[in-house]
């Protein structure tokens, strides 16, 4: 009886042992393998595949077409999940496998109809292109059809993946455009304005201009210049009050997708090399976007990154020239207001007279539920968005949708050996609007734009309008000989980090809502007092945190604090004592910076509440959102207007300025559990999520798939080294195009989308750490050879 007992007791520790064993063995069994022979259909000749130890891929294939058959097949061992996730996204196509969670996302992608965008851009491609992509698509195919396993989280999931077809890798691409080309919200937000504000008021929250600029090409002067304060229309606005409080947003760090970019000539480094710098900041997340490789075939020498489910190489080096991309943000996108026709409902007006709406319905799949039908509407502008804009239906004009906007003209960087031939090809790429630095191998550096802009015709972009009329539309696209173009400026070097680069003198309207200047400010100021180069000190560059910007507020709390109020509590003097310890960086130890990023923030809600209360009244979804309104946040804390007084609970901006810097003391104090706020270090405050897509959804699965949270060095937008929750750098590199062997990399995650292969973190800590890691990949540990159907 007790051995019946102890067998009892101990059984369900054994079932739970041996289930866990079976589990692990399932899961190691749908680890890729990484070297052998295998078959991969469509090779014209044998392809050899080498890994390093950091499981970087070398391609050494006979032609173009092979090697990104081969990179397909790569992509889709490494990383099918996430491309599958991909091309799902932008389809609107999640709840499918994820369940009603997902259908509201699903719903709004609809909309875009971007399956059938990303269908008709690849029926527009060159042949030589179509061909790429046609063998691209067979490469993970071929993957996909030799599995042993599928990736856990597509078994966890209990699905299988449909075959990837040409469209899916413009699918992917369309994400793309979608995260680095959205100005909809921009364009929401500015109508409401200028509708709702006296103009005096819109142009003076609206410059594109701050202390900080400094453009490229096109003169100094800027299209929207800094204005004075409009005293009397401020006033009125303030002095307005509503029956019940609005809160306005205000969007006080505009954290965007961007990325900082530089280029250093030869006479500015130690031995007359050229170098590109390049991080791009996207959201974070395992896998991480990018996925390194370098291809090799005829006189064709690739290295960088690749983005998974797309045959290009995005940035990196060619062995002749380098080149690394930051975001334009340009206004590529216009909402159309829409004239219904009051004698049918079912038609609305263009210059061409009443056209009927083009209306089609979709079926949404939903995992576990019941599928959704959702009816569409479009016009010959584009689709008819869900949401009105102030009561109006509205249409969305955007490049991501016009055929000719997409393509693979990338693919024509393995042939580029001179920077005049690489701006060419840039200028052509059909990829979302990038800011380009090139550096070749002769010392030499040069700036251009990449991408696809709108050319538009009396207007400018900046407001929703109706285009019934015909006065105003689009009339194609810039060409690409229009595109602005530097060639070794003076300085011996070029930066750009999602700044205004442009001044009024260029013709062309680019965009309007551009990022903040401080942080190129900040590259170029480095750069300028840097001679004799390496590397290693543009990588230290890229990890740089000093933030001048800051040093206002810095000021702005010791003239608060320098005597004491009457009665006053001990707030005041904890912000004077953080203030005072503030070492002018965003490191993880640095005190007193959390308190001045807290303070700023504080400032620009309540500063500029009382004047937008009108905006929410007439959009309840309003937020002011405006990138460079630091320039009129800090010329009203300078001059402090009794008119513009925020709040009038208080008799003078010192008395409203210093409740707000005592109730954000007392905040802090509150939210991180101390009884000092200049003991806070910045690291406790600037917390690092790097997650999975499981770890959101599966709060078990977090430990084993998501990385440790860590406090970082690092901002969100007034500093080099962007790093804030789930945003940063999602890789940095150096490197020089014929020295590729001395090149610098990082990059979070590992080159591998499976939780338990070596590769999965392995790249990580170096990327925490700012540790440098080779740009190039290193000796081969691992041989695959793909061989041609027929071959064995």
């Amino acid at each position: 009886m007790r051995r019946v007992m102890r067998w009892l007791l101990w059984t369900p520790a054994v079932l739970l042992l041996l289930g866990a064993t079976l589990a692990l063995v399932w899961l190691y069994r749908s680890l890729p393998g990484t070297d052998g022979r295998v078959v991969l259909a469509g090779l014209e000749r044998e392809v050899a595949v080498t890994q390093d130890g950091l499981a970087v891929p070398v391609i050494r294939a006979g032609s173009r077409v092979d090697a990104y058959r081969a990179l397909g097949y790569l992509h889709a061992r490494d990383r099918l999940f996430q491309m599958d996730l991909a091309r799902r996204k932008s389809a609107g196509e999640l709840a499918e496998i994820l369940g009603d969670k997902l259908l509201a996302t699903d719903r709004r992608q609809r909309v875009y109809q971007a399956r059938q965008a990303a269908r008709a851009a690849a029926a527009a491609l060159p042949p030589e292109q179509r061909t790429v992509l046609e063998a691209y698509a067979e490469g993970v195919n071929a993957l996909m059809a030799s599995l042993r396993a599928w990736p856990p989280e597509i078994e966890l999931l209990g699905y299988r993946p449909g075959p990837w077809r040409a469209e899916d890798s413009l699918l992917v691409a369309f994400g793309m455009f979608q995260t680095l080309t959205t100005q909809e919200q921009d364009e929401r937000m500015l109508t409401v304005m200028q509708r709702e504000l006296p103009p005096e008021v819109f142009a003076f929250l609206t410059p594109d201009a701050d202390e900080y600029g400094r453009p490229l090409v096109g003169g100094s002067e800027p299209r929207r210049p800094a204005q004075p304060i409009p005293l009397a229309a401020l006033a009125t606005l303030s002095g307005e009050r509503s029956a019940q409080p609005l809160r306005v947003a205000v969007d006080a760090d505009g954290l965007v997708a961007g990325s900082n970019q530089w280029a250093v000539g030869g006479r500015k480094t130690r031995d007359g090399r050229a170098m590109v710098a390049n991080d791009m900041h996207l959201a974070l997340g395992l896998p991480n976007t990018w996925y390194r490789a370098e291809l090799r075939y005829g006189a064709a020498r690739m290295a960088g990154v690749t983005l998974p489910g797309l045959p290009l190489l995005i940035a990196g080096s060619n062995g002749a020239v380098a080149w690394g991309f930051t975001n334009v943000d340009a206004d590529v996108m216009d909402l159309v207001r829409i004239e219904t026709d009051p004698a049918d409902p079912d038609a609305y007006r263009t210059p061409a007279g009443p056209v009927r709406f083009d209306t089609h319905t979709e079926t949404i799949p939903v995992r576990g539920a019941e599928s959704l039908t959702v009816d569409l509407r479009r016009t010959i502008w584009g689709p008819v968005l869900p949401d009105p804009l102030l009561g109006s239906p509205v249409a969305l004009r955007w490049t991501a949708l016009q055929p000719q906007a997409m393509n693979l003209g990338l693919l024509e960087m393995d042939g580029a050996m001179t920077l005049e031939r690489a701006m060419a090809v840039m200028n052509r790429c059909g990829i979302p609007p990038q800011n380009v630095v090139l550096a070749d191998s002769g010392g030499r550096i040069a700036w251009t734009y990449a991408g696809v802009f709108p050319k538009r015709r009396g207007f400018d972009g900046l407001v929703a309008r109706s285009w019934a009329d015909g006065t105003v539309g689009w009339e194609g696209f810039l060409p690409p000989e229009a595109l602005p173009r530097l060639i070794d400026p003076v300085d011996g070097y070029i930066a750009t980090a999602n700044n205004r680069t442009l001044g009024r003198e260029y013709p062309h309207l680019i965009g309007h809502n551009f990022s903040h200047g401080f942080r190129a400010f900040r590259i170029a100021q480095r750069l300028a007092a840097m001679d004799g180069i390496e590397e290693a000190d543009l990588l230290q560059l890229q990890l740089d945190t000093g933030s001048e910007f800051f040093e206002f507020y810095r000021r702005l709390v010791l003239e608060l604090t320098a005597t004491p109020s009457p009665g006053g509590g001990s707030e005041l003097a904890d912000a004077r004592r953080s203030a005072e310890a503030w070492d002018g960086r965003m490191e993880a130890d640095s005190r007193g910076i959390a308190l001045l990023v807290r303070f700023r923030q504080r400032l620009a809600a309540t500063v500029f509440e009382p004047f937008l209360r009108r905006c929410v009244q007439a959009e309840p979804g309003f937020a002011y959102a405006w990138r460079e309104m630091e320039t009129p946040l800090r010329a009203l804390l300078r001059r402090r207007p009794e008119a513009a007084l925020p709040d009038r609970r208080h008799a003078s901006w010192r008395g409203f300025l210093s409740a707000e810097l005592e109730s954000i003391v007392r905040q802090l104090r509150a939210d991180y559990a101390i009884d000092r706020v200049d003991k806070l270090t910045w690291g406790r405050v600037n917390e690092i999520h790097v997650r999975h897509p499981f770890g959101r959804l599966i709060a078990l699965l977090s430990p084993f798939v998501d990385m440790p949270v860590f406090g970082s060095a690092g901002c969100s937008g007034y500093c080099v080294r962007i790093l804030s929750g789930e945003h940063g750098a999602s890789e940095r590199f150096v490197i020089s195009p014929n020295h590729a062997a001395d090149g610098l990399f990082h990059m979070p995650g590992g080159q591998s989308g499976h939780p338990l292969s070596a590769h999965y973190r392995d790249q990580h800590q170096a990327w925490v750490d700012g540790a440098p890691l080779p740009f190039e990949a290193g000796v081969a540990e691992h041989g695959l050879t793909l061989v041609p159907a027929g071959a064995d």
